[in-house]
């Protein structure tokens, strides 16, 4: 039957602010699930090690061992529990970072709620911790906004598989004051630009069946001429110089590389842009 008796999943959270331990391990007991808590690295990656945990609640920076030393131990010991961050910032590189080392989900401390955090849960635990890339995303191409945001009246499309990244960008988007609308393949992509008519493409390079490349060379062919000018910035892992120029060359306006773009620089391009 397991460490559990009663067959609750256990939840640990690896967290230094005490306050939202207390908040999350609130919300986390009243649906049911057991948490146990951790306030340093060190101590959290002894908990990994004795308790074996469903599902770990993982903060970056802390004392004594931080998050991306955590998920690290776990890689070289061969650890297998999925991991959700936690994180101050949330920028790109460092999504990027945590998802290499194993991580399967990203939560901003400034922009979830509670419910935020049990929905992650609940979806990850039902996907037996596999990676939510792909699982339960929103319907694409449905119009993204802030309602508290002043809006600019300028539409985005985010042409993003990956669904940490794509969630990140769009609510810094949003947040700026930008419709947002979300593509997730190739196929989509080439139907956003058709039916929501953006000002400008966020466009990722390596997508399911037809890649950016792709996309952007159908663009820039469109009869409309509207469509064929709209500004491209592609985003992509891929920074050899040769790909830059492949992209440039084809009529791209930027290149941002992931692994060293912010969310900040991504709005900064966008605002360049529009002036022009």
């Amino acid at each position: 039957m397991g460490q559990d008796k009663t067959n609750k999943k256990r939840i640990l959270i690896i967290e230094d602010e005490e306050s939202l331990v207390g908040l999350l391990a609130a919300k986390l007991k009243k649906e049911g699930y057991s948490v146990e808590f951790a306030y340093d690295g060190e101590a959290g990656y002894d908990k990994i090690k004795k308790t074996k945990p469903d599902l770990i609640l993982l903060d970056i920076v802390m004392p004594k061992m931080d998050g991306y030393e955590v998920l690290e131990k776990m890689k070289e010991d061969n650890v297998k529990i999925p991991v959700i961050i936690i994180s101050n910032s949330g920028q790109p590189v460092e999504i990027e970072k945590t998802k290499k080392l194993g991580a399967v989900d990203h939560l901003i401390k400034t922009e979830f709620s509670p419910l935020d955090v049990l929905n992650k849960v609940k979806n990850c635990l039902d996907n037996n911790g596999s990676s939510l890339s792909g699982k339960g995303l929103p319907e694409a191409l449905l119009a993204k906004e802030d309602s508290e945001a002043k809006k600019l009246g300028v539409n985005v499309l985010l042409v993003e598989d990956d669904a940490f990244l794509r969630e990140i960008c769009s609510k810094k988007l949003t947040k700026e004051g930008y419709t947002v609308y979300e593509a997730i393949d190739g196929e989509q992509a080439l139907i956003g630009v058709e039916s929501a008519k953006p000002d400008i493409v966020l466009l990722d390079i390596i997508l399911p069946a037809i890649d950016g490349f792709q996309i952007l060379n159908q663009i820039r062919s469109n009869k409309n001429k509207e469509i064929a000018k709209v500004p491209v910035i592609m985003l992509s892992n891929l920074g050899q110089d040769d790909d830059i120029k492949k992209a440039m060359d084809m009529g791209a306006d930027d290149y941002l590389i992931k692994a060293h773009f912010t969310t900040e620089e991504i709005v900064e391009k966008i605002k360049i842009l529009m002036k022009k």
